[in-house]
């Protein structure tokens, strides 16, 4: 896999942006990591890039966020990624376990790399940044 430089945290939930910062910092994985809250902002920002490298080599995507969830992000990035420069691997990091969540994700194979449920700990993050 290539290095991953740039990654986009899709996720409404503040604290765990502070805990996910915190964790890769004590695995030593040095990324330039950008928030988003909602599905809405991360994919403004995606279609408003047209520099290669400021688009993201990873994405971890909540499901459940207001304004627009992880599903209707992948609804809109479905629509859009034929026109990137740039292939975008993408992982959903859920709190839901539920089997029509985790089977809906699987839909999007060609998107969608694996589902992880939260709270996320080293060695999901070693199979997503295989460090």
């Amino acid at each position: 896999m290539k290095k991953i430089n740039k990654l986009y945290v899709i996720d409404d939930d503040k604290i765990y942006h502070f805990l996910f910062r915190n964790l890769l910092k004590q695995n030593g994985i040095d990324v330039e990591t950008t928030f988003f809250g909602n599905g809405q902002d991360a994919i403004e920002a995606i279609k408003k890039t047209t520099d290669e490298s400021m688009l993201p080599d990873l994405i971890l995507l909540d499901v459940n966020m207001p304004i627009m969830n992880g599903w209707q992000f992948l609804d809109e990035y479905s629509k859009i990624k034929t026109n990137l420069p740039k292939k975008t691997l993408i992982y959903m990091i859920s709190s839901s376990n539920n089997d029509v969540d985790i089977n809906k994700s699987k839909e999007f194979g060609e998107i969608v790399a694996d589902y992880f449920l939260k709270p996320i700990c080293k060695e999901d993050l070693d199979k997503i940044f295989i460090v």
